[in-house]
C-alpha cells in the first residue's frame, strides 16, 4: 500500500461531494447512451440531481458515526430521487449505511456488509430487477468484496486490508459495467453499455479515491462502447415508450406497502418502493412507477395514502 487511507467521516464527506461532481461533468454522455427501460436520455441529470440532495443535506454535518453520516445523505436523496437510476442510487447509500451505524471508520468487513446489504436493498426494491444495468455494478461489487474477505491475508480490520477490498470492488465493477452491453438486448442493438451501470461505477471509482486521498481517473471509460466524447446520443435513435414516471413519497404499513407495489405492477412497469424511514408501525416509502397514464398510478395511491414529493415525468424524449 503506497498511500496512506483516511478512513474516517470526512472521506465519506469527501466522496459525495466528489461523485456529485464527476456525476454532474459525466451527465452529458449518461444521458447520451441512456437507452433502458426508456430512451428518455436523463440518466445522467437523474443520478447528479440524487446525489446532489443527498450531498446537500450533510454538506454542515459533521460526525464521526460513518453510517449514521451516510443514513441522512441516503434519506434526503430518497426523498428527492429522480428517475429509476436515482431512485437506485438512494436505495444503494441506503443499505450501505446500515451496518456501518455507530462506526466511526470504515474497514473491509464493514464495507463488505454495506455493499452486501446495498445489493439486498437493491434487489428487493425492484417488482422486476434485471441484469444489465446499475445491479449488475451493485452485485459485482458485493460479490468482489465477499471473496476479497474470504481470501484475505492481512488483519481484516486494517488498512492494508481495506485497500485491498478496494482494488477489487474497482475492478470486479469495471467489467460489471463492460459487461452490460451483452446482458440486454436493447442495449446490445444501440451498441452501447448501460449508462446507469457507468454512473455507479463513477461512484465506485471515486469512493476508492476519497478514500485513498488520490484522483479519480476516468480515462478508461473512453473505451465503453458509445462513451467517447466524440459518440453520438444514441438515446435519439431509439424508440421510445409513451406514457409517464409517476414518483411520490406515501405513508404505509408493510401490507399496504405489499398490496399498493402489486396494484401498480398490474397498471405499468419499473415498479420501484423502498422505505426511507419508519414511524412506530409504518414506513415513509418512495414510489416510482411507469403507466400509460398518471391516473392510473395515482387512483390506485390515494385509495391507500397521501401522495407527498409528487411528480409525473413525460417518458416521452426531448431533443438534445
Amino acid at each position: 500500500m503506497s498511500h496512506k487511507l483516511d478512513t474516517s467521516g470526512r472521506a465519506i464527506s469527501r466522496w459525495l461531494d466528489r461523485s456529485v461532481k464527476s456525476l454532474g461533468n459525466h451527465s452529458d454522455r449518461l444521458n447520451a447512451i441512456n437507452v433502458f427501460p426508456v430512451a428518455d436520455g436523463d440518466t445522467g441529470s437523474n443520478l447528479y440531481l440524487t446525489a446532489r440532495a443527498g450531498h446537500d443535506a450533510v454538506s454542515e454535518l459533521e460526525s464521526p458515526d460513518v453510517g449514521g453520516y451516510l443514513e441522512v445523505a441516503a434519506r434526503a436523496a430518497m426523498e428527492s430521487a429522480r428517475g429509476n437510476s436515482g431512485t437506485l442510487l438512494a436505495v444503494f447509500l441506503s443499505g450501505l449505511s446500515e451496518p456501518l451505524a455507530g462506526d466511526e471508520r470504515l474497514t473491509a468487513p464493514g464495507l463488505a456488509a454495506g455493499l452486501e446489504r446495498a445489493k439486498v436493498r437493491a434487489w428487493s426494491a425492484l417488482s422486476d430487477p434485471v441484469d444489465g444495468t446499475m445491479l449488475s455494478v451493485i452485485n459485482a461489487a458485493a460479490l468482489a468484496a465477499r471473496t476479497t474477505m474470504m481470501h484475505l491475508k492481512q488483519d481484516p480490520e486494517s488498512r492494508a486490508a481495506l485497500d485491498t477490498l478496494l482494488t477489487q470492488v474497482a475492478q470486479a465493477s469495471k467489467l460489471a459495467v463492460q459487461g452490460t452491453e451483452n446482458e440486454l438486448p436493447s442495449l446490445a442493438a444501440a451498441g452501447v453499455v448501460d449508462a446507469g451501470a457507468v454512473g455507479m461505477l463513477i461512484l465506485i471509482d471515486e469512493l476508492c479515491a476519497a478514500i485513498r486521498g488520490s484522483d479519480a481517473s476516468f480515462e478508461s471509460y473512453e473505451n465503453f462502447h458509445g462513451y467517447n466524447i466524440q459518440d453520438p446520443h444514441v438515446h435519439l435513435d431509439v424508440q421510445n415508450a409513451e406514457g409517464v414516471e409517476v414518483m411520490c413519497t406515501v405513508t404505509l404499513d408493510a401490507l399496504g406497502a405489499a398490496t399498493l407495489r402489486g396494484q401498480l405492477d398490474s397498471v405499468g412497469d419499473s415498479v420501484i418502493m423502498s422505505p426511507v424511514n419508519q414511524h412506530g408501525e409504518t414506513y415513509r416509502w418512495r414510489v416510482h412507477v411507469h403507466v400509460p397514464e398518471a391516473d392510473h398510478a395515482l387512483t390506485l395511491i390515494r385509495k391507500l395514502a397521501d401522495p407527498v414529493n409528487l411528480s409525473v415525468t413525460d417518458l416521452c424524449q426531448d431533443d438534445v
